[in-house]
C-alpha cells in the first residue's frame, strides 16, 4: 500500500486511517510541489481570430431607407461590442432608363434613377461573432436594398470622394503654360 515501510508502520502503531492521512498530506505541504492548476490556463483565455477590415456595403434606389437600415447596422455592431471604425456614403451614380413602345424606337417612357450607396467599416471582427452579426442584419435587410460584404480595399477609400472637376481643369490648364513657377528665395 504504502512505498515507505516506516510511514505503514506509523500509521499502523498511531492507529491512523489511510484515508485522513492521504487527506491531510494533501491538505498541508504536498499542495505547494503539486499545482492545482496548470499555468498555460492562467493565461487570459483563448485567442479568438480576427477578421481583417471589412466593409459592410448596402445599396438601393430608396434614400431613406437606406440611411435608416445603415445607422441599423452601425446601432447592432455597437451592442454585439463589435468596432465600427469609420461610416461613409459615395456618390450617387445616376441612370438614365427609356422605354420604347412595342416595334418601333420611339420613347414611350423616360425615367431617372439615383442609385444610393453606403458602407460601415467593421474592424478586428471575431470570427465567432461575425456569423450572428451577419445572420441579424441579412435577417433585417429591407426590400429593395442589395447588402455586399467585402474586404477593405484602398480603391474604396478613393471613390468615397467626389472629385472637383473645376480644380482638375485649372491643374490641366497650369501645365498646358508650363507648370507652376518656381520662386528662388
Amino acid at each position: 500500500m504504502f512505498k515507505l515501510p516506516i510511514l505503514g508502520r506509523l500509521i499502523r502503531t498511531v492507529g491512523v486511517a489511510h484515508t485522513e492521512l492521504v487527506n491531510v498530506m494533501f491538505s498541508r505541504g504536498l499542495r505547494s510541489n503539486f499545482p492545482a492548476e496548470p499555468e498555460y490556463l492562467d493565461i487570459q483565455g483563448p485567442q479568438v481570430p480576427l477578421y481583417e477590415p471589412l466593409n459592410v456595403q448596402i445599396k438601393s434606389y430608396d434614400y431613406t431607407v437606406l440611411e435608416t437600415f445603415s445607422s441599423y447596422i452601425h446601432k447592432t455592431a455597437e451592442n454585439l461590442e463589435i468596432e465600427v471604425e469609420d461610416c461613409w456614403a459615395t456618390p450617387c451614380q445616376k441612370y438614365k432608363i427609356q422605354t420604347f413602345k412595342p416595334f418601333s424606337t420611339q420613347v414611350d417612357n423616360q425615367y431617372n434613377l439615383n442609385l444610393y450607396e453606403r458602407n460601415v467599416q467593421v474592424v478586428d471582427l471575431p470570427t465567432t461573432k461575425a456569423p450572428l452579426f451577419f445572420h441579424v442584419i441579412q435577417a433585417a435587410l429591407p426590400e429593395g436594398v442589395r447588402m455586399n460584404v467585402k474586404l477593405h480595399d484602398d480603391t474604396d477609400e478613393l471613390l468615397r470622394y467626389v472629385p472637383d472637376l473645376e480644380l482638375t481643369q485649372l491643374k490641366s490648364e497650369l501645365d498646358a503654360l508650363g507648370g507652376p513657377s518656381k520662386s528662388k528665395r
